[in-house]
């Protein structure tokens, strides 16, 4: 699949590498699994000197074999003797660096932290020193985000502070999707491009599976899906277990029921029995998996708060793959489908709301965007765009069907807004899967 809609991190990485040239430069690049972040860094310095290095789970003295084996092919650097010890690799590289300009990109870095965690104070200590005299761009890439979070951002650890760049590569827009599904599959229809959504969360792995598989309707994604061997079926404990470590079941409860619609705290506790606050804040705070949703104009510290997980294919997942695993365990993927075909059509419901926000965020036209309700989600808005400087407002009710909509129920529930939004013009809309 060719390369898509990275520019600005392209820009970003570019520029760096043109600034190393005067003195080292260090980037973090954090991303989930699967986000492409390996192809952007290698897209951004295509046509200049680099080595990659990847840091496989191996006893440290395998992996500086390794290394010094690639050191030599790419950058014909004759290492005498052998080298056990990542720290010397290191200080041999930054040695190069004074005298031929180049990218080092070290993969999955957060491994140090299982294989040497010394590493990060001997990395810190050496480019310390010399960073100035040095002309290397240094690109840290890593998809643990708790660990990178912590090796970059934690006032204690050692290379706190060292990274001119960081970057959070996030997965392909609406409009990159959309532009992809035109592209390889003109003939799609709304339900395709929703469930494309839903089921790839923008993930450039999962979109270039269905467009290399040439499996973009939405049958043939699930077909895609349910099969032997797929790699979908076992991605959310791949993408999550590292992360979660030993408390991992827990936390998959808890987002099965976020997944399920449980969102709020209180009914998550009484359905697990346990008080699940610190699990809840880890999530939110230090995996960044899930987010609190609040009403538009809910006052400071009000309780009227609900859960939703931030990743779409995560959503899908845990909603039906995870929660039959039993089915996923003997092959049964008849059954499996079936119970997409039954409920897909609910459960994307909430999709489609946000598939519809994200366009309007990437419009440019508003300030603020988010939902709407009341205690015992009552009088519900599904989307309320505010823009502050023009004095505009825009209340949306989203509908799989166009028909179901009724202005008339709209400007009723409107009503209780009146007094947040006085001043404003607002605009009603209903919008449907017709529209995408």
């Amino acid at each position: 699949m060719k390369f898509y809609n990275r520019d600005t991190e392209l820009q970003n990485l570019r520029a760096i590498q043109s600034a190393s040239l005067q003195g080292s430069k260090m980037s973090m690049i954090v991303g989930r699994r699967r986000i492409g972040k390996t192809r952007l860094i290698i897209e951004s310095l295509s046509g200049t000197t680099y080595l990659y290095l990847f840091v496989a789970r191996k006893d440290e003295k395998l992996l500086c074999e390794e290394f010094s084996n690639q050191i030599k092919e790419t950058l014909g650097l004759n290492i005498y003797g052998e080298i056990s010890r990542f720290k010397d690799i290191f200080a041999l590289l930054m040695d190069y660096a004074e005298r031929q300009p180049f990218s080092l990109v070290i993969d999955e870095f957060q491994e140090f932290n299982r294989i040497n965690p010394s590493v990060y104070s001997d990395m810190q200590n050496i480019w310390d020193r010399k960073k100035d005299q040095t002309q290397m761009n240094l690109i840290l890439s890593g998809s643990v985000f708790s660990l990178m979070k912590k090796i970059f951002e934690n006032s204690r650890e050692p290379l706190f502070g060292r990274a001119n760049e960081r970057l959070h590569i996030k997965p392909f827009s609406v409009n990159t999707l959309k532009a992809i599904m035109e592209v390889n599959f003109p003939a799609y229809t709304p339900a395709d491009l929703l469930a494309f959504y839903v089921f790839t969360g923008g993930v450039p792995k999962y979109v270039e599976t269905f467009v290399d598989r040439q499996t973009l309707s939405y049958e043939g994604m699930l077909n895609e899906i349910f099969k032997e061997n797929s790699i979908f079926l076992e991605e959310g404990k791949n993408v999550l277990i590292e992360e979660f470590g030993r408390d991992y079941a827990t936390y998959f409860s808890i987002l099965s029921l976020i997944a399920g619609s449980r969102t709020g705290r209180n009914e998550i506790e009484s359905l697990l029995q346990k008080d699940v606050g610190g699990y809840i804040t880890r999530l939110e705070q230090e995996y960044q998996i899930i987010r609190k949703v609040q009403p538009m104009f809910a006052k400071p510290g009000s309780r009227n708060i609900k859960y939703e997980i931030e990743d779409k294919f995560l959503n899908f997942w845990f909603r039906f793959i995870y929660k039959n695993k039993g089915a996923v365990e003997i092959g049964n993927f008849d059954y499996l489908k079936s119970i997409v075909h039954r409920d897909f059509s609910t459960f994307s419901g909430h999709f489609l709301e946000k598939y519809f926000m994200e366009k309007l965020a990437l419009s440019g036209e508003w300030s603020e965007i988010g939902s709407y309700w009341e205690n015992g989600f009552q009088n519900e808005i599904d989307i309320v765009a505010l823009n502050h400087l023009t004095k505009k407002a825009l209340l949306v009710e989203v509908k799989m069907n166009a028909l179901k909509y009724s202005e008339k129920v709209l400007q009723e529930k409107g009503t209780h807004l009146q007094g947040h939004l006085k001043g404003f013009e607002v605009d009603l809309k209903g919008m449907s899967l017709g529209e995408l």
